[in-house]
């Protein structure tokens, strides 16, 4: 369930301090007009892609999923990623009062009744409506979750078909019969982070990380201590995890070349 006295904690705790010079705030993007297919893109100031295209981070905020998480998320492009990366950062649709405090990101597999669509068709619309406009590597397509975001970016990387090729999940429960089948997670890449200190049990950390590797995923795995939230080297905690992931990706890349012959 989700805490209103938590979302104000996470964003308490959201660092505030800037090792790199701010960008321009966010593009603010309503798909089609629609208020509740809300993204705010994060760019460098040098809005020129690379000769391969954009690598891309699709964020999904913890708490209440509200656009109020643009600073950080702003912060995390300028201190934790290259200058060849784009942020798009979704806003969580809200259906009811009562959803919005239960289930933040509703999913085909954990749905709320009189949704108009799941997260995962908004996940695609956001990437696709993106892609219109900038040009994407699509070897880089990675997803940044917590807390309330993170059964949605397991959901989004077991998907049996799926653009993701790297999920970074922190803070989060796992709770796989809510999930694809895990048989899809042979070969994709998973960076799991979470304190042994968390409210939330560390099990669930444990059970992703071994659970995945059994399924044939490649993933790291890591912890920090202070809790539930963001706490300590956050910019750097995200930028190994982002690593961690790359590396992965461009080991895939390599493999497909030399397939290719």
């Amino acid at each position: 369930m989700f805490d209103q006295a938590l979302l104000t904690l996470c964003l308490a705790l959201a660092p505030t301090q800037d090792a790199a010079p701010k960008a321009a705030g966010p593009l603010d993007v309503k798909i089609g007009g629609d208020e509740k297919q809300r993204y705010l893109l994060h760019a460098p100031e040098k809005d020129k892609a690379p000769a391969s295209g954009w690598k891309l981070l699709v964020v999904m905020p913890g708490g209440g999923g509200g656009a109020d998480f643009a600073g950080f998320v702003g912060r995390i492009r300028e201190n934790a990623l290259g200058e060849d990366w784009l942020v798009l950062q979704l806003v969580a649709p809200v259906w009811a009062e009562e959803q919005a405090k239960n289930l933040v990101w509703p999913t085909l597999m954990n749905a709320w009744p009189g949704m108009k669509f799941s997260c995962e068709e908004f996940f695609d619309a956001a990437v696709a409506d993106l892609a219109k406009t900038r040009k994407l590597d699509p070897q880089y397509l990675f997803t940044l979750a917590w807390s309330s975001s993170g059964q949605l970016a397991y959901t989004l990387g077991l998907r049996e078909k799926t653009n993701v090729t790297g999920t970074f999940v922190a803070m989060s429960v796992y709770k796989p019969d809510q999930l694809p089948k895990l048989a899809n997670a042979k070969g994709r890449a998973f960076h799991v982070l979470h304190s042994p200190e968390d409210k939330i049990p560390i099990k669930f950390a444990e059970s992703a990380r071994d659970e995945l590797t059994k399924a044939g995923a490649k993933v790291s795995y890591a912890t920090y201590a202070g809790g539930h939230g963001w706490h300590g080297d956050v910019y750097g905690m995200i930028r190994t995890g982002i690593g961690e992931l790359e590396q992965q990706a461009k080991a895939a890349k390599k493999g497909a070349k030399k397939a290719k012959g």
